[in-house]
């Protein structure tokens, strides 16, 4: 048995206090340090004064990005108390601040609803800032405490006075810390308006001086309005989306939902304002409540034959666009970043109030009940058409030799880790991938033209398409329900197209695929773009290649521009396998963009928008972004 080095006592058993196991575990309690962590430090400012809204105290708050990308957030709520903490002699705001799992939000007094139960939101903010200030406006006054990385630099004090009540904070994330500090005014704006959908009547300004910009947020109809704008892209089979409410045992409930002619499904749901993107009781509750309410119909006016099989899930929320939202007075969260509700209780009470609902509401409104049916009849349909193509996709992900895709070039590693797999456009692109490669760990799929669109195409047909089948088999996951990460088999998946108006096209579809089919492909950070060069610039012997216009007239100015030839890649056959692998696929020289998807909702209306079948909205959205485009092939 090996010996000890040193001693092992309780001498080095390490206790961190106060906010240092935050500082030093950051991961444990924003997810990351990168841009998402970043992010998640405004969501928790901002929860707690949503929370003062929800509690019925507050009717405005305000967001400022500042130019130095630091953040204020305000509201008119209460204003955290400033008076002395019985049990630690500081005053209460300092206390929340700075101790862990400190808050109104335990005892059931404070607050009856909350989304940041934890009590840990507010003092990782101060603990991974390295700047923060809290101003809070009660008793006639505003009172001012300052920060530092978690410690308090300056003691509570009057600074003047004040009308109404209300707290302001403002913070700097620490850039010791955080691998990056700017703030992504898109990611902020849709959150905000999001939160503005999920509390009726709620004001939310936005303010980002760093812009110039002030958007103002404020919807009466609630989630009624989240769903008609989710499907302002979309054809609705009923024009007004079915709203249901109700509340038992303190839980609150509200669904809408609007069915498209589209055949896309996208449930969102919402515990206390948090967005559950795994789910929970809540969403379960939903889908089961629909299901049965739907078939129950479909029966009873002979829409669904008596000896026909039940209409499923799938086909009853095929083209469904729905928000469910519960405000729940205990919930349980899978962690801290609550991307799942656990609440069993709250399974049979969304289910109850949806059942309750729905029936009325398809009994009082047969012509949109009746289009429901035969939707969901005619996706049944579809279904089973399929089932015979996915069948095979299933026993192809067992990837016998007899059942590889022909033109897949495989590589001779077998561990999923330190394997990729590149998507490639065209046959001649394909060839010079497949002699460039190192066929150690880099496998080369040659895809012929485009695509289907998945967007615009049911599952029968999808499965049945010769390119998307082969792509299927390749990657080992199969899809959607069946979708198993731990048969994939490699971890990076590179769609490499030609930098022109096709590939662009090419890479579109393929993103569409994978965010519809494989989503959690791109949840685990596995889909990336590879990034051909445009320009190849020689001068005699020497070869240098440029990745853009700017980077095209910075090679020229280190070059000379005298005796220069100049060469615009419009494909990737251009290319010859050394060049493609010295430029492109290379792991020491290449640059590949990860795909990554912050925000599922405005994934989800990017995706129909471009790919959908309304013109008007793409129109629209290349007239507005036309000046910010880049590469354009003319």
């Amino acid at each position: 048995m090996r010996q000890p080095d040193e001693v092992y006592d309780a001498s080095q058993i390490q206790v961190l206090e106060g906010l240092e196991a935050v500082r030093r575990r950051p991961g444990m309690y924003i997810g990351n340090t990168g841009s998402r962590g970043l992010h998640h430090l405004v969501y928790e400012v901002l929860d707690n004064s949503i929370d003062e809204a929800l509690a019925g105290y507050c009717d405005c708050i305000e967001v400022y990005v500042h130019q130095d990308d630091s953040v204020t957030v305000t509201d008119n709520g209460r204003g955290i108390p400033v008076d002395l903490h019985e049990a630690t002699g500081r005053p209460a705001v300092e206390v929340a601040l700075t101790m862990l799992h400190a808050g109104a939000k335990f005892g059931g007094k404070g607050y009856k609803v909350s989304g940041g139960l934890h009590g840990v939101g507010v003092s990782v903010v101060n603990a991974l800032s390295i700047y923060l200030e809290v101003k809070v406006r009660r008793n006639g006054k505003i009172y001012r405490l300052e920060f530092s990385r978690g410690e308090t630099v300056s003691e509570l004090v009057v600074v003047g006075a004040a009308s109404g009540t209300g707290t302001e904070i403002t913070f700097r994330p620490d850039p010791e810390v955080f691998s990056e500090t700017e703030f992504n005014h898109e990611l902020l704006a849709q959150r905000i308006q999001e939160l503005s959908f999920l509390n009726r009547g709620l004001q939310l300004i936005f303010i980002d001086e760093r812009l110039g910009t002030r958007e103002e947020y404020q919807h009466e109809g609630g989630i009624n309005d989240f769903v008609g704008h989710l499907n302002q892209n979309r054809e609705p089979l009923y024009s007004e989306p079915i709203y249901l409410n109700g509340e038992k045992d303190q839980v609150q409930v509200e669904v809408a939902m609007q069915h498209h002619d589209g055949y896309v499904e996208n449930v969102f749901s919402y515990a206390n304002n948090i967005h559950t993107q795994e789910g929970g009781s809540h969403e379960a509750g939903f889908k089961a409540a629909l299901t049965r309410v739907v078939n129950d119909y479909g029966r009873r006016f002979n829409l669904i034959k008596d000896n026909g099989a039940a209409l499923a899930g799938e086909d009853v929320r095929e083209g469904l666009t729905a928000v469910v939202s519960v405000k729940v007075p205990d919930p349980q969260f899978e962690g801290q970043t609550k991307t799942r509700l656990g609440n069993t209780e709250v399974r049979s009470i969304v289910e109850a109030v949806v059942a309750d609902g729905l029936s009325a509401f398809l009994e009082e409104n047969p012509q949109v009940a009746r289009r429901i049916v035969e939707k969901a009849t005619t996706a049944a349909r579809a279904r089973e058409a399929a089932r015979k193509a996915r069948e095979l996709t299933r026993r192809k992900s067992a990837l016998e030799t007899t059942t590889l895709p022909g033109k897949l070039a495989d590589c001779s590693f077998k561990d999923p880790a330190v394997c990729e797999l590149y998507l490639v456009e065209g046959d001649s692109a394909g060839g010079s991938a497949k002699q460039g490669r190192d066929r150690r760990f880099q496998a080369i799929l040659p895809l012929r033209g485009k695509i289907l669109n998945v967007e615009k195409a049911r599952v029968d047909r999808i499965f049945s398409n010769e390119e998307i089948r082969a792509m299927i088999t390749a990657v080992g996951t199969s899809v959607k329900e069946d979708f198993d990460l731990s048969r994939v088999r490699y971890h990076r998946f590179i769609i490499m197209t030609d930098a022109d108006v096709d590939g662009s096209h090419i890479r579109t579809l393929l993103l569409t695929f994978f965010y519809r089919y494989m989503y959690p492909l791109i949840e685990a950070g596995y889909v990336y773009i590879a990034q051909p060069p445009l320009y190849k610039v020689n001068r005699g012997n020497t070869e240098r290649y440029a990745y853009s216009d700017a980077e095209l007239e910075k090679v020229l100015a280190e070059m000379g521009r005298r005796q220069v030839g100049i060469q615009r890649y419009k494909g990737l056959g251009e290319m010859n396998p050394e060049q493609l692998w010295e430029t492109t696929m290379n792991p020491e020289t290449r640059t590949l963009l990860k795909v990554t998807v912050e925000d599922a909702a405005r994934a989800d209306q990017i995706f129909d928008m471009l790919m959908g079948d309304r013109v008007e909205p793409r129109r629209q959205f290349i007239e507005t972004h036309a000046l910010e485009v880049r590469n354009l092939d003319i």
